[in-house]
């Protein structure tokens, strides 16, 4: 496993070392920056919804970087309707290997069912680069597929913003988890890390469901909880769409003060949020630095002529706690 230290700005050397150390080991959203030359290669960033603010500093980090290489490479950005919709980024990888792109940077909406359509990516002879939400390594090795993972350790990321959370409870105070998408892995990896810190405190996680990354269901989902276990202590969201749902959910039951809330993406929103209290901690993973090594690295593999079964190390990405 390659890491990249944890900083706020990451250079383009410090890209290129990581990168290279790592080579040798029905609604979407369609935006097009093409370079100068168009013999240049094109990379395809294929990511969940751009209705969250994520993924939307994703594509904008994606963008400014090409602006900056525009000699380098053709970008091509798309993003799904909300986060669950599967089928739509499946149709949208199935347009990309007919478009004829040079690689593909995939940030999956679903860690097993994504895998087919990457089969044939790779098959069509395109570099897939797997970022954000890691694809199931059991079912790739299973179809003796290699796919560079570039993202967190998202059970690290949560369990820091557990801790923070903890602090504030005691042996058997109750608290409930607000999963992501069961059927990712960096949903489940932060679940893994939330239920680590409050094991290491002694409180109870008492129900984890999924608000499927979403302030609505994440909303409703954290209203149930509350009605359904009126001693809860907190709600530990997955991302903070679903923490600014809670943090409503909270506020409409009238247990502000009462009940904790964490997030985890330090997105905008949630900063005012963290400045008054609403919200104990999140955790800032880097959304656009996220795409721009994922890019680098899928150039790297073009340039040298690398095969996809040639590009087998996992970079982890930097995830920095964030607290008032």
């Amino acid at each position: 496993m390659i890491r990249i230290s944890r900083h706020r700005s990451f250079g383009l050397g410090l890209i290129t070392a990581y990168v290279v150390a790592s080579l040798g080991a029905a609604a979407a959203t369609c935006s097009v920056v093409r370079a100068a030359t168009p013999a240049r290669p094109t990379i395809a960033l294929v990511m969940k919804s751009l209705a969250n603010e994520f993924f939307l500093a994703m594509e904008n980090g994606a963008k400014d970087y090409q602006r900056e290489h525009a000699a380098e490479f053709e970008l091509i950005t798309n993003g799904i309707k909300d986060e669950i919709d599967t089928v739509d980024q499946i149709r949208i990888v199935e347009q990309m290997i007919v478009s004829k792109v040079d690689a593909i940077v995939l940030a999956p909406a679903d860690s097993k069912a994504l895998i087919p359509v990457v089969n044939r990516a790779i098959d069509a002879g395109i570099i897939v680069v797997n970022i954000d939400n890691q694809l199931d390594a059991g079912v790739l090795r299973d179809k003796g597929l290699t796919v560079p993972f570039l993202g967190p350790d998202n059970r690290k990321g949560a369990r820091m913003v557990g801790e923070v959370v903890g602090r504030h409870l005691k042996p058997g105070d109750e608290v409930a988890i607000l999963e992501g998408v069961s059927t990712t892995s960096n949903a489940q990896q932060r679940t893994a890390g939330f239920e680590d810190a409050m094991a290491a405190v002694g409180a109870r996680v008492v129900a984890v469901q999924s608000g499927d990354w979403e302030i609505a269901k994440g909303n409703a989902v954290a209203a149930a909880l509350l009605s359904e276990y009126p001693h809860l202590t907190a709600l530990l969201a997955g991302n903070d769409n679903m923490a600014i749902g809670a943090v409503a959910a909270v506020r409409a039951a009238g247990r502000r003060g009462k009940v904790f809330v964490a997030g985890y993406d330090d997105i905008d929103a949630i900063k005012p949020m963290l400045a008054d209290g609403r919200v104990l901690a999140t955790a800032n993973q880097f959304a656009a630095q996220q795409a721009v090594f994922g890019i680098d690295l899928a150039l790297k593999a073009l340039r040298e002529h690398r095969k996809q079964s040639e590009l087998r190390s996992v970079v982890e990405a930097p995830v920095e706690l964030v607290t008032q």
